[in-house]
């Protein structure tokens, strides 16, 4: 992991001096920062969790993007694949909301729970807003029981985003209800708010806050919210001719459950295939 670390801080150094169309940087800055914008991308990205009182984690999050256009609506589908670094007892994190049992010790390696969201969007926006919404779930593939809830989960899911000409403003909803799986394990009753927000600088630069809040319904009153707080710096850029979203990012969590970290860091190298 220390290596990926390595990897990914000299890759984001190199890109620096690299230089690319200020259009073609714009056209993509738009799509990079739709959700459910008809972009086909795969981002790779690595958060390293630290200041939880059972130890550090590290995470790989693969998240495909394939989007489909028929008639009048784009079909998008996203995946969440998560590999874990992570000692026992990890808090509920966004793709594996049942997760937490302090009483476990040793850390974990492997696959956590997949989750596949299709969203329906309209092709054009209504109103200057762009929308869409499906069905997400998330399945029990974790390699580890400490690593995944132990549960099928399913629910829907909604984002909605506005793109004026200074950078992009929405939010993304989720709720999910586990339907089956171990019935020695918490159910997962869980709601996933993500706001977000990008501001537009020269070169292909942007700022970004992109917040994923989380609310486990099923943990004690004191473990159920986990709020953070920050934001962080991208870049569009190519490597070679292949175009490239970089993103670093810190958050804080200012509400947690009493074994979630306190510090979130994240690096994203998002590779992205524009049509044509």
């Amino acid at each position: 992991m220390k290596y990926a670390i390595r990897m990914t801080i000299c890759s984001l150094a190199i890109t620096l001096g690299w230089a690319s169309s200020s259009n073609a940087q714009s056209e993509l800055g738009s799509a990079v920062q739709n959700p459910i914008s008809s972009l086909i991308s795969v981002p790779f990205k690595f958060s390293f969790d630290n200041g939880a009182s059972n130890g550090d984690a590290n995470v790989l999050s693969i998240n495909p993007v394939f989007p489909v256009t028929v008639g009048d609506w784009n079909l998008v589908s996203r995946f969440i694949v998560p590999l874990y670094d992570a000692p026992g007892g990890v808090a509920g994190l966004p793709g594996n909301p049942g997760i937490g049992d302090p009483s476990q010790t040793g850390r974990a390696t492997g696959l956590g729970d997949i989750n596949y969201t299709l969203f329906f969007s309209p092709v054009k926006p209504v109103n200057g807003w762009i929308w869409g919404l499906g069905p997400s779930i998330t399945a029990d593939t974790a390699t580890d029981e400490r690593l995944g809830s132990g549960k099928w989960s399913g629910g829907l899911s909604a984002v909605a985003l506005n793109q004026p000409g200074w950078g992009t403003y929405g939010g993304l909803v989720r709720h999910l209800w586990s339907f089956a799986g171990d019935s020695s394990r918490q159910d997962v009753n869980q709601t996933l708010v993500e706001p977000f927000i990008n501001y537009n600088l020269d070169n292909g630069w942007y700022l970004i806050s992109d917040m994923v809040i989380t609310y486990n319904w099923e943990a004690p009153s004191g473990d159920r919210l986990l709020l953070p707080v920050g934001g962080g710096v991208g870049k569009i850029t190519k490597w070679g001719s292949q175009p490239v979203n970089l993103r670093a990012e810190a958050y804080y969590n200012v509400e947690r459950p009493s074994s979630a970290p306190e510090w979130q860091v994240g690096f994203t190298v998002q590779l992205l295939f524009p049509k044509g």
